[in-house]
């Protein structure tokens, strides 16, 4: 079109196309001038190229809106759940492959067919038209009704309804969306399943982790069991000398033996020094029994599985038999420099409490095993508070420190920065969530002086909980 009139226009001439019938010139026209004629040309000119913009920005559209209907057809075709869109009248307008599967219908014989014909018998019809005209306007959230299968077999599916709207907030149908029942069965079991490995395969790994500070611990107590069970058996061995002494010389009494060959006797048996020695003998024994005793008693609670116990106990003695424990397992080399006040009362599970402090010690005993001397300094203070009164507890080493990365994940499950084989990465985990069941918090940083620092706090017991 423009080529054409732009070769119809020559100065002096006609501006109406050869193909035109001819205008008559009038006064009017003639008074127009060229110019004018070149004014109208360029308006025709760019309306042209409006009308090509527009429809280039039509064709755009149209391919977006095609995509946007291949998008919505695709995600209705890979749908594993039953979709139905239906108009106010419950008329089927769309639906989805799985409602083809489910039915065994064709599409388009289940276009424009009614919605509850999809209902297994009369009753389950009746119960969905009374449902969904009574909340058809709210929509239904997990309602199980039967639907007919593809082997005419009522098979229950939890439905969801949810209204439609058009652009002006007129509700102009539904749609409903659904899963078969036992699907659903089916998922939740095998949900259920999992979360019970989990749970199984959770305590197993907390039993292994308690496991490994107990086998630290029996480590650490070996040497100290051996002390008094071997001072326990050297005195019941000298009782039964004693008790071997006595027998004779008693025998010797029943017999009616002379006075003189008697005290010969008293004399060569030592009975005088045998009954000095005795009392001490058994007051030893006694003794050595009661630490063997204390000590698997101690060892019994730490091993027990938990109990979630709630009774006040006394947190430094705690600490400095764990600190005990640890240290007689270590190298020589480890020493632990302990501050502590002598009586922190606090309330909850001193078997727990023994194994967060447990696994502190040794995390530093650890991470100074390549210093020359690696050490550990274990303070504490009070600290007030209108809430009520708390202990922080600090662990001072002076290892290397934590890298910065590390920090935000050192209490994480699993994270460790030790080789494969010589940690679970569950220590710390355990120990932060056991800190927290007792209301405390457990906090790592690097120390200015050197090393790493992890403060614990806790709330005192209460005058009511001692």
């Amino acid at each position: 079109m423009r080529d054409g009139i732009n070769k119809a226009v020559t100065p002096g001439t006609s501006t109406v196309p050869r193909s035109a019938s001819p205008i008559p010139h009038t006064e009017g026209l003639d008074a127009l001038g060229e110019e004018v004629w070149i004014e109208v040309i360029r308006k025709m000119d760019e309306v042209y190229n409006d009308l090509l913009q527009y429809e280039v920005a039509l064709e755009e559209k149209n391919t977006a809106l095609e995509e946007s209907q291949q998008f919505v057809f695709s995600v209705l075709a890979s749908m594993s759940d039953i979709l139905v869109v239906c108009d106010r009248s419950g008329r089927i307008e769309v639906v989805n492959q799985a409602l083809v599967a489910f039915s065994g219908k064709p599409e388009q014989a289940l276009i424009g067919t009614p919605l509850f014909d999809l209902f297994a018998d009369a009753d389950a019809r009746a119960n969905a038209e009374r449902m969904f005209a009574h909340h058809g306007m709210k929509g239904l959230a997990d309602c199980e009704l039967p639907l007919r299968g593809a082997d005419d077999a009522a098979v229950p599916v939890s439905l969801n309804c949810t209204p439609r709207f058009n652009h002006q907030g007129t509700q102009v149908g539904m749609v409903i969306t659904g899963r078969p029942v036992g699907e659903l069965r089916k998922a939740y079991q095998a949900l259920r399943e999992a979360h019970e490995d989990l749970k199984r395969t959770q305590q197993q790994l907390l039993h292994s982790e308690k496991m490994a500070s107990l086998g630290r611990l029996v480590a650490g107590v070996a040497h100290e069991l051996n002390n008094p069970i071997s001072f326990v058996l050297g005195n019941t061995h000298a009782l039964q000398r004693y008790a071997r002494r006595l027998e004779t010389y008693l025998a010797a009494i029943h017999a009616g033996k002379p006075a003189a060959d008697l005290a010969e006797l008293r004399k060569k048996l030592r009975i005088d020094h045998l009954l000095k020695d005795l009392s001490p003998l058994i007051e030893g024994t006694v003794e050595g029994a009661e630490r063997t005793r204390d000590i698997v008693d101690s060892l019994k609670r730490f091993s027990a599985v938990d109990r979630n116990e709630d009774r006040p106990f006394n947190l430094s003695q705690v600490i400095e038999q764990a600190v005990h424990w640890v240290t007689k397992a270590a190298a020589d080399k480890f020493k632990v420099d302990i501050t502590l006040p002598k009586d922190i009362t606090m309330a909850g599970s001193p078997g727990q409490m023994q194994q967060v402090m447990m696994n502190l010690v040794q995390n530093a005993c650890d991470a100074t095993a390549e210093e020359a001397q690696s050490r550990l300094e274990i303070t504490a203070r009070r600290v007030h508070h209108a809430e009520g009164d708390q202990v922080e507890v600090y662990f001072r080493d002076n290892g290397p420190g934590i890298p910065l990365e590390n920090l935000p994940h050192l209490f994480e499950p699993f994270f460790t920065t030790k080789p494969v084989g010589k940690g679970t990465g569950l220590g710390l985990a355990i120990t932060y969530g056991i800190v927290e069941r007792h209301g405390g918090s457990l906090t790592a940083a690097n120390d200015p002086r050197g090393g790493a620092v992890f403060t614990l706090k806790f709330p005192l017991a209460s005058q009511a909980q001692r």
